[in-house]
């Protein structure tokens, strides 16, 4: 769908007259080059700019108001509430707390209201600057870039940058407020970094990627469920409030990246992280280790934290492990089997470092919204956007460190524009993790299976930035990639897929079509209409058909109801699979030259013990032959015994054959090998030989 189209299908009605005149814009260009016979004058081009100046003021200036309104009527419903909040604690007659109820129930509904405005304001700035870019981008074309447009007025956008408008403070108020609310004054309180220690759970982390159409109508939808995680309420949010870090550490073979991506048993990764900007003094040494779930233990992540001035000498072993807990010891803050673990931990990292002369290889920096109950570790969601991976290594001779344990000449200043382009990768998505702790049998929420399971995410199973990072901007040194680096420029977005998941305002509630979808694909954009797998192995295009049923029977009505149900059912069923039906992602892609994708294998220990079985089993079945011709060998004349030398010589070939087959089984599955381990050709050739021997001794007999 073109872009013209598609800003029709999704604009918003009330906003109607302050979008970009996409259309009008492409109609002046296209007849000034008519008029002119395709040749594009000075006089034509001022014209086109003052349109452009004027569509951006308008926008610029209705983005600005529509945000102080919003921020207005903020201000007034967190006064509301206050006040409601007081009053509904003192309350001493049942007709009152009536009262105080319906009053709940109405500012639930007005903070609705202004959820569903944050959306639309945030889906009309988007809609607008990709309007911007597209007009552009069609000026620069069609004037054979004789008239270049595009750099100059950037920089114009960028001083009236309507669409760099920052919505996450406005979503951990408008969280906090609605808390209030959806809990009538009585928020669940606890520590924020706790979680359930009791053991009877069900641990289940799936990790998913959101287009940018769709971070914050994400945010608001998760924010009515579950707050926002805020670590230091008693402060006004700050964007470097959720600023993360991470170093990661490797060896100059990539030994840490290979078993990572391999899942190995038992692999590891090491990386230093810390929170907000560059100041932060508090640095955490962090090691993630990777557990096969044959071995009845869970992947863990311990950590402990440093100073960040003593980084850089704990990592060369100047700085010991017993003078990075002393002062922990001394304040007896942690009990001594606490200590002990943690220097443990330290030892371990320290020697391992050390040891493997492991540097800095990988940075990633991303912004982070958490949600999640205090205190209750069920239901845990994360949504990181500006993800980006930068170089830290020396490979290619360049000391991007300069001997430190960390570059210095960038920060938390993204999009990083400091660097060459080869430093720095832009992840095109934010990631979303979802992390669910249920108890045996339980199920997961209906929202959270609804929301995974709806067209806002794309499923990823065992995404990981570190593995991304190096798999792109380390080329030269990695031959495996993962599954999804050769479909990176597959659009992930799709349509919706339920009309009545969403962010909708009050009078649009009973109304499907009050939002259009906003995620029609682009032909300037995507690669194509992508096709999703059936089961029956064919392939169908990710836009729906139109509907083949007629509304005006009874009948077609019913048959319509029950495929509706029906999809629904499949979406919420497939939601937690590993490869969801709904996935954009092709199932027939081929690594770029000279790599390979990897595929990871869990091997049990039950496949070497079905192997021995197996290998035991032919030697049973050789042992009986044998043994049949030792019993022919009894009958002492002619025919027994070449009847035995037949037999004898399928034993021994029984053998044999075995022998091969089980030291190739063994070896292959040590080495992960996704092959074909079952035997097609021994069982009919065994069979063979056995026939053969036998027939030869019946013929043998007769002529006798």
């Amino acid at each position: 769908m073109k872009f013209g189209e598609t800003l029709k299908s999704s604009l918003i009605q009330d906003y109607n007259y302050y979008y970009i005149q996409y259309d009008e814009l492409k109609y002046k260009l296209k007849k000034g080059l008519q008029q002119t016979q395709d040749e594009w004058s000075n006089d034509l081009e001022e014209k086109f700019v003052d349109a452009l100046e004027q569509e951006l003021d308008k926008v610029y200036s209705f983005v600005k108001l529509k945000h102080q309104e919003i921020l207005r009527r903020i201000k007034d419903v967190e006064s509301l509430v206050s006040a409601t909040v007081d009053g509904s604690r003192n309350v001493s007659s049942d007709n009152e707390r009536e009262l105080y109820e319906q009053d709940f129930e109405d500012l639930e509904e007005e903070l609705s209201d202004v959820i569903a405005d944050v959306h639309d304001l945030a889906k009309f700035t988007r809609l607008n600057y990709i309007g911007f870019q597209k007009i552009l981008k069609k000026h620069d074309k069609q004037t054979n870039q004789n008239y270049i447009l595009k750099p100059i007025f950037l920089a114009r956008l960028n001083s009236k940058a309507f669409y760099k408008d920052n919505y996450d403070s406005l979503v951990v108020k408008l969280s906090k407020l609605y808390d209030l609310v959806r809990t009538r004054g009585n928020p669940v309180k606890g520590d924020s970094s706790s979680g359930g220690r009791t053991q009877n759970f069900v641990r289940q982390t799936t990790k998913y990627w959101v287009h940018p159409d769709n971070i914050t109508e994400l945010k608001l939808i998760i924010l009515k469920h579950l707050p926002v995680l805020v670590f230091n309420s008693s402060k006004e949010f700050e964007k470097e409030d959720s600023a993360i870090t991470s170093i990661y550490f490797d060896d100059k073979d990539m030994d840490l990246y290979y078993g990572r991506l391999l899942k190995n048993e038992g692999a590891e990764a090491i990386r230093l992280r810390w929170y907000g900007g560059m100041s932060s003094d508090n640095i955490f040494v962090e090691r993630k280790t990777h557990r096969e779930d044959w071995t009845g233990e869970k992947s863990v992540k311990a950590r402990f934290s440093l100073k960040e001035k003593n980084v850089n000498d704990f990592l060369r072993g100047d700085f010991t492990v017993h003078d990075a807990f002393d002062k922990i010891r001394k304040e007896g803050k942690k009990s001594p089997q606490e200590i002990e673990s943690l220097e443990r931990l330290a030892n371990e990292v320290q020697y391992r470092v050390i040891k493997d002369k492991m540097r800095p290889v990988m940075r990633s920096f991303y912004n982070r919204t958490a949600f999640q109950l205090p205190g209750d570790a069920r239901v845990r969601i994360s949504l990181d956007t500006e993800l980006s991976l930068v170089r830290e290594d020396n490979f290619d001779g360049i000391d991007r460190t300069q001997n430190n344990w960390r570059r210095m000449d960038i920060g938390i200043d993204y999009p990083f524009s400091q660097l060459p382009e080869k430093d720095v990768c832009r992840f095109p998505y934010a990631v979303l993790e979802v992390k669910l702790q249920t108890q045996l049998g339980q199920e997961p929420p209906a929202w959270v299976k609804e929301m995974v399971g709806s067209h806002l995410v794309e499923a990823v199973p065992k995404f990981s930035k570190f593995i991304h990072g190096c798999a792109t901007l380390l080329p030269e040194k990695v031959d495996l990639i993962p599954f999804w680096l050769p479909q990176m420029d597959i659009d992930i977005r799709k349509p919706r897929n339920n009309q009545r998941f969403g962010i909708k305002h009050r009078e649009n509630l009973g109304n499907e079509n009050g939002i259009g979808s906003g995620n029609d694909l682009d032909e300037e954009e995507s690669t194509g209409i992508p096709q999703l797998p059936l089961a029956n192995g064919a392939f169908q295009s990710s836009h729906p058909a139109s509907h083949p049923y007629s509304a005006n029977s009874t009948t077609t009505n019913c048959i319509a109801s029950f495929k509706k149900w029906w999809r629904e059912v499949r979406a919420v069923d497939d939601s937690f699979r590993k490869v969801p039906s709904g996935t954009v992602f092709d199932v027939s892609f081929s690594a770029p030259p000279g790599k390979k994708i990897a595929v990871p294998i869990r091997v049990e220990p039950k496949v070497y013990f079905a192997t021995e079985r197996t290998y035991l089993s032919w030697l049973s079945i050789a042992m009986i032959i044998g043994g049949t011709a030792t019993l022919l060998l009894s009958y002492g004349d002619k025919v027994s015994f070449i009847a035995s030398i037949g037999f004898f010589i399928t034993a021994t070939v029984t053998i044999l054959y075995s022998m091969g087959v089980y030291l190739w089984r063994v070896v292959n599955i040590r080495r992960k090998r996704a092959i074909r381990y079952d035997d097609q050709l021994g069982p009919r050739c065994i069979a063979a030989c056995l026939a053969l021997s036998i027939g030869l001794s019946f013929v043998f007999r007769v002529m006798d």
